[in-house]
C-alpha cells in the first residue's frame, strides 16, 4: 500500500461530508468540511474498488502519484488520500467554477483578451507539469475547471489519470488521449513527448477563438485522417474579426511534425499571447454552444456504453482482488484509449 494512503477512520474524524456534487459509474463526488475550521471546503472523491476495471485503477494511482507533488496556482490540488477495503478517497481543492467552456458559452460578451486570460493559464499549468518531466497526454475542455463562479475566477488543470512521468524515457508509445484532441504522431504509432499536449492545446485554442474544431468528422477513422495529414482552415465568416497574430498562434502551433512544433514554454512567448488584440468575438458564441452541446452529448452516450461494457466484464467474474493490487501497485503500464 503505498505510503500516502490514510485510513478512512481518519478522514471521518477530519470532515464532514454533505452535498453531492456529481456521481459517476464507479465514484461519487461529494463536499467535504474540515470539522476544525468550518470556512475550509474541499472536494472528496469517492472511488469504488469493487466496480472498477483494472486499467482505471492503475490511471487512479498514477494520477494520485503525480499530483501528490503538484504544486502551481492552475492545477487542482489533491491533499490527501485515505483507503477502505472497498473504496479510495480523495479529498480536492473544491472546484465550483464548472467547465471552462460551459462557463463561457452562458457569456453574453465574448472577445479575444478572455481567451487570452485562460490559455495563459493552462499553458503555464502545461509548462510547470512539462518542467517536472510529466505528460499530461489528455488535455480536452472536461479537465479545464473554474476555481469558482466570480468573473476573475483562475482557470486549472484536472485529471491526470493518464498523465506519464518521463524523466528516464523521454519518448513514449502507448496509444492514448480524447479524439479531436490527439497529436498526430500518437495517430501514427511514433514515438512522442511532451510536444504532444502542445498540440491538444493547440486545438483547444482554436475552438475558444472560432468555436468549433480545426478537425472533424464523426467517423473517428476519417478524424484520425484528418489529424494526421494536419489541414485546416480559417473559414469565414467566424475567423474573420480574429486577429492575425491569433491566426499565427494557431499555426504556430498545430504542426503536424513535433520536431518542428514548439515547446509550451516557446508557446508562452508568441507574440499573441505576450499582446493586446481585443476583437470582439461574441459572434462565435453561438457555434461554441453548438459545439458544447454536441460534446456533452457524445460524452454521455460514451458514459452509457462504457457502464454497459463495465456490467458486461463484471458478470464473468469477481475482479475485485485484482483491482485492489492494481490500485496498489506501482510503475505499471499506462492503460490504453482506444
Amino acid at each position: 500500500m503505498p505510503s500516502f494512503f490514510f485510513n478512512t477512520d481518519e478522514f471521518n474524524k477530519r470532515y464532514r461530508v454533505s452535498r453531492t456534487l456529481g456521481t459517476g459509474s464507479f465514484a461519487t463526488v461529494k463536499v467535504c468540511t474540515l470539522k476544525e475550521d468550518k470556512n475550509v471546503q474541499r472536494a472528496v472523491k469517492i472511488m469504488n474498488l469493487l466496480t472498477m476495471k483494472a486499467e482505471d485503477a492503475e490511471a487512479l494511482e498514477t494520477e494520485m502519484q503525480i499530483l501528490y507533488d503538484m504544486d502551481h496556482p492552475n492545477i487542482v490540488k489533491l491533499y490527501e488520500t485515505y483507503r477502505s477495503k472497498k473504496n479510495v478517497y480523495l479529498v480536492m481543492e473544491l472546484m465550483m467554477g464548472g467547465e471552462m467552456f460551459d462557463r463561457i458559452v452562458e457569456k453574453e460578451h465574448y472577445e479575444e483578451s478572455m481567451a487570452r486570460r485562460d490559455l495563459i493559464s493552462i499553458a503555464k499549468a502545461l509548462e510547470y507539469c512539462h518542467k517536472q518531466d510529466i505528460v499530461h497526454r489528455d488535455l480536452k475542455p472536461e479537465n479545464l475547471l473554474y476555481s469558482d463562479e466570480t468573473n476573475d475566477a483562475v482557470v486549472k488543470l484536472a485529471d491526470f489519470g493518464l498523465a506519464k512521468v518521463c524523466k528516464e524515457e523521454p519518448f513514449m508509445k502507448t496509444a492514448c488521449g480524447t479524439p479531436g484532441y490527439v497529436a498526430p504522431e500518437i495517430l501514427q504509432g511514433d514515438k512522442y513527448d511532451f510536444k504532444v499536449d502542445v498540440w491538444s492545446f493547440g486545438v483547444i485554442a482554436y475552438i475558444l477563438l472560432c468555436g468549433f474544431p480545426p478537425f472533424y468528422h464523426p467517423n473517428n477513422a476519417e478524424l484520425f485522417r484528418q489529424i494526421k495529414r494536419g489541414k485546416y482552415e480559417f473559414p469565414s465568416p467566424y475567423w474573420d474579426d480574429v486577429s492575425q497574430d491569433a491566426k499565427d498562434f494557431i499555426n504556430f502551433m498545430l504542426v503536424t511534425n513535433p520536431v518542428e512544433r514548439p515547446t509550451i514554454s516557446e508557446v508562452l512567448q508568441h507574440k499573441w499571447l505576450q499582446g493586446d488584440a481585443n476583437s470582439n468575438l461574441t459572434g462565435n458564441l453561438d457555434k461554441l454552444r453548438e459545439y458544447n452541446a454536441t460534446r456533452k452529448f457524445k460524452n454521455a452516450v460514451n458514459g452509457i456504453k462504457a457502464v454497459a461494457r463495465m456490467r458486461k466484464s463484471l458478470a464473468g467474474g469477481d475482479h475485485a482482488a485484482d483491482i485492489s493490487a492494481a490500485v496498489t501497485a506501482s510503475g505499471k503500464k499506462m492503460a490504453t484509449v482506444p
